[in-house]
């Protein structure tokens, strides 16, 4: 179905569709231990959306569209020093969310759903912005990775790098991890104990807190739990655009 997915179809596929909903994943360009990529947040964003936007169109007369993957993330202190990891203001996203939104908007299209898959991109100031400018653009924020808990899928919680981005990673690329290489992720608390519990927020300085830039521990990381943990990620994903479509989200 590549006519759901900008960065494969053309123009001739698209021409004369009226497209209901825009999906664009999000990801970061950033460290994943030593042995998963650097865009891992964008390529499963762009897989999850790809796949959860098939499902429901097998499911339900809907158009929609995947756009290309945007690789731009914001990072924490300590993570910015580390080579080739790419930090992006609050303006830069921001800018770049606004002009994608006021294309979309021009076309006619006027749904469009953040598929977020990096913990350090926020983006709820940005969209209550922009349904000032744009009142009659919906925007719908999903972080995926926190759409379905964890703890019944893999033994050891994953922040970074850990069990669940790795067997996603192993299930889409296994080409792309090389487990052999991972770090424990272990990495060390703060020194204040209210920072701890969560009393109050501070950026985590990431180098000062792990050495192999992961928060998680990898190693009982597999592909059977991956494909598990993705189809049901998939299919809550793909309810949604379902229920997106056509409809008023207010009763």
């Amino acid at each position: 179905m590549n006519e759901i997915d900008l960065t494969k179809t053309s123009y001739g596929k698209v021409k004369g569709n009226k497209y209901e909903f825009a999906i664009l994943p999000w990801g970061a360009t950033e460290p994943h231990n030593y042995h998963l990529p650097y865009l891992t947040d964008t390529i499963l964003s762009y897989r999850i959306s790809t796949d959860a936007l098939t499902w429901a169109m097998k499911k339900s007369d809907i158009k929609g569209m995947v756009l290309p993957p945007v690789t731009m993330g914001s990072q924490n202190p300590g993570q910015r020093d580390l080579s080739f990891c790419i930090h992006t203001r609050y303006e830069t996203q921001r800018a770049i969310l606004t002009d994608i939104v006021a294309s979309l908007n021009r076309q006619g299209i006027f749904k469009l759903v953040i598929a977020n898959g990096h913990g350090g991109n926020s983006f709820k100031n940005m969209v209550r912005d922009l349904s000032v400018e744009f009142p009659d653009f919906l925007i719908v924020l999903v972080d995926w990775f926190s759409i379905v808990p964890q703890s019944d899928y893999f033994e050891e919680k994953d922040d970074h790098a850990g069990e669940m981005e790795t067997s996603l990673m192993m299930h889409y690329h296994p080409e792309l991890v090389s487990l052999s290489d991972a770090g424990d992720g272990a990495i060390k608390p703060f020194a204040i104990s209210s920072l701890n519990e969560k009393t109050a927020w501070v950026p985590r300085y990431w180098t000062k807190m792990s050495a192999d830039t992961g928060i998680g521990n990898p190693k009982k990381s597999s592909p059977e739990k991956g494909e598990r943990y993705a189809k049901t990620i998939i299919e809550k994903l793909g309810k949604l655009f379902i229920e997106l479509t056509g409809n008023d989200i207010y009763s």
